[in-house]
């Protein structure tokens, strides 16, 4: 089974290539360029460093989003070409589940963060049990503070990842009443290495489509659900305007 996922759903781009139970390579980058500058040259040498010929690959993985919608258009068109030009098979896998997998087998809950902007996020809970991923909260687009509350509400420890994470970490400290920590720096950022991993699973399960049945998944909320949620905060003293 040999596999390329990709993965560019957000500030960082990353490519990986695994055979079976072998991640062969990957190849990260988290710097100012833009996807459509880097993508195409990183899947090329890393394919190149370890002979890999594209023809030979049995699928596509990429980040299903959500995301940054410009990212996402950029992974989807890079994997769809790819897949309609070799007539191979796509395998989404949601943006935040591939992230969460970072954190294979931590102990308490994991809670991915991806900024959306204007104090929301996209994001999941999920816990590792019996070494699987269990989705506690599908990905959503969320408020922080509505995200805060169903944290709160769970009453257990949470270990935080994604570029969300930072941007909104002083948030969190003022309305979270739980136990919580922040994944270390090599960990908590999209990976294509985890995003290929789960995506095995997912071939397993005979979860693939076409590359023309392929779209990525945007979510959002509303203008005037985010004007709500910004006067709430402020109320709350969790942010100044």
């Amino acid at each position: 089974m040999k596999l390329l996922a990709i993965d560019s759903s957000g500030l960082v781009a990353s490519v990986a290539f695994l055979e079976d139970s072998i991640l062969l390579a990957e190849y990260t980058v988290n710097y100012k360029k833009t996807h459509s500058q880097t993508l195409l040259p990183m899947l090329d040498a890393a394919a190149t460093m370890i002979d890999m010929h594209l023809k030979t690959l049995d699928a596509i993985a990429v980040a299903g989003g959500p995301g940054s919608f410009t990212g996402l258009r950029i992974g989807s068109a890079t994997a769809k070409g790819l897949g309609l030009a070799l007539n191979k098979p796509l395998i989404s896998v949601p943006t935040v589940e591939a992230l969460a997998y970072n954190l294979y087998d931590t102990e308490g809950l994991v809670c991915p963060m991806l900024d959306a902007r204007r104090f929301q996020v996209y994001t999941g809970i999920y816990r590792f049990k019996h070494h699987k991923l269990i989705t506690v909260m599908s990905q959503t687009s969320e408020a922080v503070v509505n995200l805060a509350k169903k944290l709160n509400a769970l009453g257990e420890s949470i270990t935080f990842l994604g570029d969300g994470a930072v941007v909104y970490w002083e948030m969190l400290q003022k309305l979270l009443k739980v136990p919580f920590t922040e994944a270390p720096l090599h960990l908590n950022k999209q990976r294509a290495g985890a995003l290929g991993v789960l995506a095995l699973r997912y071939y397993e399960a005979g979860e693939i489509q076409t590359a023309r049945e392929y779209h990525p998944t945007y979510l959002s909320l509303s203008q005037a659900e985010r004007e709500r949620i910004k006067r709430e905060l402020f109320e709350m003293g969790a942010i100044r305007v």
